[in-house]
């Protein structure tokens, strides 16, 4: 399934390359991260798996909606 998450905390490449890496060690591998609306998209069965992830990383999650 495909999720769109609203991230406020990213700031800049740097925030995306660590979402990056973080998304592959889930086995991530469909996703996009837009820096600027603040957004990524991922393609996952396990959303809670994601969010918990981020937060843990300090880029929580302020809402998601299924796409």
């Amino acid at each position: 399934m495909k999720y769109e998450l609203h991230v406020p905390d990213i700031s800049c490449g740097h925030c995306r390359n660590r979402i990056s890496k973080a998304l592959e060690e889930l086995g991530v591998k469909n996703y996009q991260i837009d820096v600027q609306t603040k957004k990524v998209i991922v393609e996952t069965q396990n959303v809670e798996a994601v969010t918990r992830k981020l937060e843990e990383m300090g880029y929580p999650v302020e809402s998601f909606k299924q796409i």
